[in-house]
């Protein structure tokens, strides 16, 4: 009787010991998480540019929202800058992943956007380059872009893709519609990839969107269909504050069933240069 007692009591021992270390696991596992989650969002905070440029008669803004599992933080960004012609440069994309992997690589495909940026002939020239200059850094990931720049000279809009989700499009003269614009291969699949240059002449004011595919697309939902939804947004929504609208943008994301991370950028535009813009502005 006395043996069985100690038999059970070493055994109950035995799992108070295990309970004590898998609690201490669970408890370290639960500190390194966090610890990524701080990391990845700082990272996050880094790469998203605080604001957009702007000139008279182009307004800007963006949105992001996180993914809704895993870390705080994915591989979509957006980003706004003024290049040394006086034109405006946008870029908008996303990593595969949803880490701080890929929010580093984020950094890395944004950088390199914005640094040949500057020297480009056209947005084509601009991920031709940026592609090559990721392929060199042998990364086994791959990003989608779309660039976009702003003429404020001749009051267009030039872009080109690389993989990603086509622009949206609305007029305040009731037109809308989807960007039909061939595109490229994504950023960092294969060297001397192409990327045709579309050119938009804004001649009507309007708005001018691009999403990530965390915006239109879910497990059930076709891409089609989200893009087809943001541009019955814009439409409605066409003359609201650029602020306004990419947040009614974003919440088609909610109807979607996506869990990916999502990104909103809007460019708001007049109609035309401004009646006394007669000189090209300075950088």
């Amino acid at each position: 009787m006395t043996s069985h007692k100690s038999k059970r009591s070493a055994t109950a021992d035995d799992l108070l010991t295990r309970l004590g270390r898998l609690t201490a696991q669970a408890r370290e596992g639960a500190e390194l998480h966090q610890a990524r989650v701080e990391l990845a969002e700082a990272l996050q905070r880094e790469i998203l540019p605080a604001s957009l440029p702007a000139l008279p008669g182009l307004r800007t803004a963006a949105r992001y929202a996180p993914a809704r599992h895993g870390l705080s933080v994915g591989g979509d960004w957006y980003d706004g800058f003024r290049l040394p012609s006086g034109a405006l440069g946008f870029s908008i994309g996303d990593v595969e992943g949803h880490d701080v992997e890929a929010a580093a690589f984020m950094g890395q495909v944004r950088i390199a956007v914005r640094a040949v940026a500057a020297s480009a002939a056209d947005p084509g020239e601009v991920l031709r380059r940026a592609n090559e200059l990721l392929l060199s850094v042998d990364c086994d990931l791959f990003a989608t872009c779309t660039f976009v720049r702003f003429d404020p000279v001749n009051w267009e809009i030039q872009s080109a893709r690389a993989g990603h989700v086509p622009g949206v499009w609305a007029t305040t003269g009731g037109e809308y519609g989807v960007v039909e614009d061939e595109g490229g291969l994504p950023l960092g699949m294969l060297s001397g990839s192409e990327y045709p240059v579309t050119r938009l002449p804004l001649t009507t004011a309007g708005s001018f969107v691009l999403v990530t595919d965390g915006v239109v697309e879910g497990p059930s939902f076709p891409i089609e269909a989200g893009l087809a939804r943001v541009a019955e947004v814009i439409r409605a929504g066409v003359g609201a504050d650029p602020g306004d609208l990419a947040a009614e943008v974003m919440k088609v994301a909610d109807s979607t069933g996506h869990e990916d991370d999502a990104a909103v950028l809007v460019l708001r535009h007049e109609g035309g240069p401004p009646p006394d813009r007669t000189t090209r502005p300075a950088p």
